[in-house]
């Protein structure tokens, strides 16, 4: 109360961090006539339209560039430098926590637990990590940057999220023999009526950015009609560098204080594009499946995935344990639809000659 009805009080400065009690200060300091500076990806990614169009009501600015990439500067370039771009595509390495997990997994072949534990030994993730782990954070933050880049409302629980606890150290192996990294991605792409937008593991390019970005860093890789595709990369958490990224809003707003400047928040979400159902998504799919080691195995596979136009690019099959007579099949796709691809995952996991299925991770390009 003594911040909010306080007239010398310029700017107020929310880390508090969590959708309440955060949303309403800053829904209070905004209408008590209040600047507000915020790294608050919950209440952004749920509320930010509100509160800036409240903003702007009542003459005021809202900067959260913090909110996505801490040091980063992401945000400010989609709504200034990059405004005279059509956007086509994000695909961005959002979370720092998984990032390190997943990095372990490949450099060191540790299980996912333990590598988990490494994390929170060293303070990359929570005694509670799920907000990190299932994808919840990155898909704040992509719907901060989907909604920047396409001009339309973004909804986080409009997003497809899955986490990264189901992951094999033996996946991470295979996707190098095939050419590929595993990161847990953050994709938003515009097909002409509607965006995806998803966050999910994801096989990358050995020979792309993106799969070079290791532990705790963070990368927003961004494709435009003009610049072509451009990367943003650096730490994506931490003290000092969402401190660089607050002092400067801050000191954005007391420049335009101190020069009499009239603030009004820009607005540009004038669009209202739907997000794609996931079933409709089409991409390439890795598969790993554990089968017993007979003739006429692949033939089986194959005729399952035909029957629902799924074309095989590439397979792998390693003999998995010679006494039980099993083998571990990996089979990487053509690019195929969601909806297709997951009842040709029911049918296979029925099938007598599959013992397990492993893995089902998509592939980005």
């Amino acid at each position: 109360d003594e911040i909010f009805n306080d007239p010398a009080i310029d700017i107020v400065i929310e880390l508090v961090g969590g959708e309440q009690p955060a949303a309403d200060y800053i829904r209070r300091a905004i209408t008590s006539g209040k600047h507000v500076v915020t790294a608050n990806k919950e209440v952004i990614a749920k509320s930010g339209y509100r509160l800036l169009s409240l903003a702007a009501q009542h003459g005021v600015d809202l900067r959260y560039e913090a909110s996505v990439g801490a040091g980063i500067p992401i945000l400010s370039p989609l709504q200034q430098e990059l405004a005279a771009n059509e956007i086509s595509a994000i695909r961005a390495i959002v979370n720092g926590t998984t990032n390190y997990i997943l990095t372990k997994m490949a450099r060191e072949g540790l299980p996912y637990a333990q590598a988990l534990q490494q994390a929170k030994d060293l303070g990359y993730a929570e005694p509670d990590p799920t907000n990190d782990v299932e994808g919840i954070d990155a898909a704040y933050k992509l719907a901060i940057l989907a909604s920047l880049a396409f001009h339309t409302p973004v909804k986080p629980s409009a997003i497809f999220r899955e986490g990264i606890s189901r992951l094999d150290p033996k996946d991470f192996t295979y996707a190098h023999e095939l050419g590929y990294a595993v990161k847990l991605l953050a994709i938003a792409k515009e097909r002409g009526d509607s965006i995806e937008a998803r966050v999910h593991p994801a096989l990358t390019p050995l020979d792309t950015q993106l799969a070079t970005v290791d532990g705790v860093f963070n990368a927003v890789q961004i494709e435009g009609d003009l610049v072509g595709q451009l990367v943003f990369y650096g730490r994506g958490a931490g003290g000092r560098p969402t401190t660089s990224t607050v002092v400067a809003d801050v000191l954005t707003i007391a420049r335009s204080i101190a020069l009499e400047g009239i603030i009004k928040p820009r607005i540009e979400l004038n669009r209202r594009i739907p997000v794609a159902p996931m079933d409709d998504i089409r991409t390439r799919y890795y598969f790993r499946l554990s089968v017993s080691d007979q003739p006429g195995v692949l033939a089986e596979i194959g005729r399952v995935l035909g029957q629902h136009h799924i074309s095989i690019s590439a397979v792998i099959q390693k003999e998995l344990d010679p006494a039980a007579q099993t083998a571990q099949i990996v089979i990487l796709t053509h690019p195929a639809v969601e909806k297709s691809v997951q009842t040709a995952v029911s049918e296979l996991s029925a099938l007598p000659l599959v013992n397990k299925m492993g893995a089902l991770i998509r592939v980005e390009h």
